[in-house]
C-alpha cells in the first residue's frame, strides 16, 4: 500500500506525521483539508517538554511565548514505518518554502518564522519524479511527490508546462492556488482507476469545485466523471440547481459536451410548455376528487404567478390565454347543459342519487370558471371572460328557476368579476360593465344570503366595494338606474343584500350637490354637439 506523509518543516529541523488518509494501490484519495492540517497542529505537545506526574505551574508568559503550532506532532500511521523527507533544495526566496532539509536536529527557530507546510506522496514510496509545489493564501504550502507518467496521460495543463520545459524539469510550482485541498484532491484522482466510485459519496457541492479544478488542469476523464454524477445525483434547491446549471453551461461554452446534463431542465420540443400547460389544465378541470383538485388547482395557480414574472415566458402567454378561454367555453357550455337539465319539470321527480350528481357537477363548473378567471386576471387578460359572462343571458333566466342550493356558486363568479373591476385586475369597455350589472346583479343580490354563510372564500366587504365601484364607472344616468333598482331590495331584505351605502353616497353627491354643473354641463352640451356634427 502507498504512503502517505504529512510534514511540518522549521528552519534547520525537520519533523514528519504520517497522514490519516485512505490510500489505495491505485494511489491517493480523500486529501485532508488545510483546517484538519491546521488542527494536527494544534493538538501537538510543546517539544522538549519534560514529562512529570503533576503538570508545571501555568503563568501568562508562558503562554504568550509558546503558541500552539510550536506543539510536538502526534503520530497516526497508515502502516507502521515512517521514513524521512526527499532533500530538495528550493530558491530562498520561495514563499512558503523553507531553507534545504537536513535530518540533524537543530536549535529551534522563533515560532513566526515557522512557515506551514505539508508533503504529500502519491503512488508507491520513492519512486516520484516530479514535484509540485502549491502555494495557497497565507503561506499555505503543499508539496506533491508525484510521477510524470500520470500527469503526462490525465492532464493536459502538466503536459503543456512540461513541454515547455526541459525533459529533467522534477520540481514545478504553483502559485496563487485558491483551493489547495481540492487541488490536491483532485490531483490524487489521476490515481484512482474508478473514479465514478470516489465521487459517489460526495456532495454536490465539492464534485462542483472538484469540476472547477479538472477544467484548469485538463482532466478530461475526471470531467466526464464529474458530469455523469451531476447527470444522476439529485439536486437539492434552487441555489444548488443554479450553481450546477451555471458550472455546466460555462463548460458548454468552451466546447465540452454536457448535453446529458441539461436534458433536466431543457427539452428540444418547441411546444412542450404549452401543451403541458394545456394538458395539466385539462387533467385538473376533470378531476372529480375534491381534496386533489383544490391543492393542484392552488399549485397550478402559483406556479403560473411566478411564470408571469420572468420576461421570457411573455412570448408564450397569448397562446397560453387562448388555451385557457378554449376551457373557459368549455366550462361554460357545460354549465349551460346542466342547467337546463336541472330546469326541467321532470327533474324533480328524478332519484335523489341523480339530483345530487348534477348539483355537485354545477358547482365543480362554477369553481373550475372561478379558477380560470383568477388565472386570467393575474395575467392581466380577463376582459373577454367578463364579455362572455354578461352575455350569459340564458344562463341568468335559468338560474331563477332552481333551488338556491343549487345556484348560488355561479355567483361566485359575477362577484369575483365585481371584485377584479374595483380593484383594477380587469378593464372591461363601458358597455361590458353595463351588460355585466344588467345581467348578473340581481341573481346576485338574490343569492347573497347563502354566499355569506356557505361560501367560504366569500369576503362581503370587498364584494360590495367591488361593486358599488363597477357600478360609478358608469354615466351619471346609468348609476341612478342600478342605485335605485338595488335601494328597493335593499329595503326589503336588509342585510341579505350588498350594502352600497357608500356608492349611494358617491351618487347622491355627484347628483345633487353637483359641484361642476354649471361648467360640466356646457362641456358635455358642446361635446355632444360636436359629435352630431361629424
Amino acid at each position: 500500500m502507498a504512503e502517505i506523509r504529512l510534514t511540518k518543516v522549521e528552519q534547520g529541523q525537520t519533523k514528519i506525521r504520517n497522514v490519516p488518509i485512505a490510500v489505495t494501490p491505485e494511489g491517493f484519495w480523500c486529501c485532508p483539508s488545510p483546517v484538519v492540517f491546521q488542527k494536527s497542529l494544534k493538538s501537538q505537545n510543546p517539544l522538549n517538554k519534560p514529562k512529570s506526574s503533576s503538570p508545571p505551574p501555568k503563568t501568562t508568559v508562558q503562554k504568550k511565548q509558546i503558541p500552539l503550532n510550536e506543539k510536538k506532532p502526534m503520530t497516526t500511521t497508515i502502516r507502521p514505518a515512517i521514513t524521512s523527507e526527499d532533500q530538495i533544495t528550493f530558491t530562498p526566496d520561495s514563499p512558503g518554502i523553507s531553507e534545504p532539509i537536513v535530518p540533524e536536529r537543530v536549535p529551534r527557530p522563533k515560532v513566526e518564522h515557522v512557515p506551514r507546510k505539508v508533503a504529500i506522496e502519491f503512488g508507491e514510496p520513492g519512486t516520484s519524479d516530479m514535484k509540485v509545489i502549491l502555494l495557497g493564501k497565507q503561506g499555505f504550502c503543499v508539496k506533491l511527490s508525484l510521477h510524470k507518467k500520470v500527469l503526462l496521460e490525465h492532464s493536459s495543463f502538466f503536459t503543456d508546462k512540461l513541454s515547455e520545459q526541459e525533459s529533467r524539469l522534477s520540481c514545478l510550482e504553483i502559485d496563487d492556488c485558491e483551493d489547495v485541498e481540492i487541488y490536491v484532491e483532485t490531483v490524487g484522482l489521476m490515481y484512482c482507476k474508478e473514479m465514478k466510485q470516489r465521487l459517489i459519496k460526495q456532495s454536490v457541492s465539492r464534485v462542483l469545485r472538484i469540476l472547477k479544478v479538472a477544467e484548469l488542469l485538463g482532466f478530461n476523464s475526471c470531467i466526464q466523471s464529474c458530469l455523469e454524477y451531476l447527470e444522476a445525483v439529485p439536486w437539492v434547491g434552487e441555489q444548488e440547481e443554479e450553481k450546477v446549471v451555471s458550472s455546466v453551461l460555462r463548460l458548454q461554452g468552451e466546447g465540452i459536451g454536457v448535453t446529458p446534463v441539461l436534458k433536466r431542465i431543457s427539452s428540444d420540443v418547441s411546444n412542450l410548455p404549452n401543451d403541458t400547460i394545456s394538458h395539466i389544465m385539462d387533467l385538473v378541470l376533470k378531476s372529480n376528487e375534491e381534496r386533489g383538485r383544490r391543492e393542484m388547482k392552488s399549485i397550478v395557480l402559483k406556479l403560473l404567478r411566478e411564470n408571469n414574472s420572468h420576461p421570457s415566458y411573455a412570448c408564450s402567454a397569448d397562446i397560453c390565454n387562448e388555451t385557457i378561454y378554449t376551457s373557459c367555453r368549455s366550462c361554460l357550455d357545460s354549465l349551460l347543459s346542466l342547467f337546463k337539465l336541472a330546469a326541467e319539470p321532470e327533474f324533480a321527480d328524478k332519484p335523489m342519487d341523480t339530483k345530487e350528481l348534477v348539483v355537485k357537477q354545477i358547482a365543480l363548473e362554477a369553481d373550475n370558471l372561478s379558477w380560470l378567471l383568477d388565472i386570467l386576471a393575474d395575467r392581466q387578460a380577463a376582459d373577454e371572460f367578463a364579455l362572455m359572462w354578461a352575455r350569459q343571458q340564458d344562463l341568468a333566466t335559468l338560474h331563477s328557476k332552481l333551488p338556491i342550493v343549487s345556484r348560488y356558486h355561479v355567483s361566485c363568479i359575477t362577484a369575483r368579476l365585481f371584485v377584479g373591476i374595483g380593484k383594477v385586475e380587469l378593464l372591461p369597455a363601458k358597455d361590458t360593465r353595463q351588460l355585466l350589472l344588467q345581467t348578473w346583479l340581481q341573481p346576485l343580490i338574490n343569492d347573497y344570503s347563502w354566499l355569506q354563510h356557505r361560501c367560504r372564500s366569500f369576503d362581503r366587504k370587498v364584494v360590495e366595494e367591488g361593486i358599488g365601484r363597477t357600478i360609478l364607472t358608469l354615466p351619471l344616468e346609468d348609476q341612478r338606474s342600478f342605485l335605485l333598482a338595488w335601494l328597493g331590495s335593499f329595503l326589503k331584505a336588509g342585510d341579505n343584500c350588498p350594502n352600497l351605502q357608500r356608492a349611494f353616497e358617491v351618487w347622491w353627491r355627484r347628483t345633487f350637490i353637483r359641484p361642476y354643473a354649471d361648467g360640466q354641463g356646457n362641456v358635455l352640451q358642446s361635446d355632444s354637439s360636436m359629435t352630431s356634427k361629424q
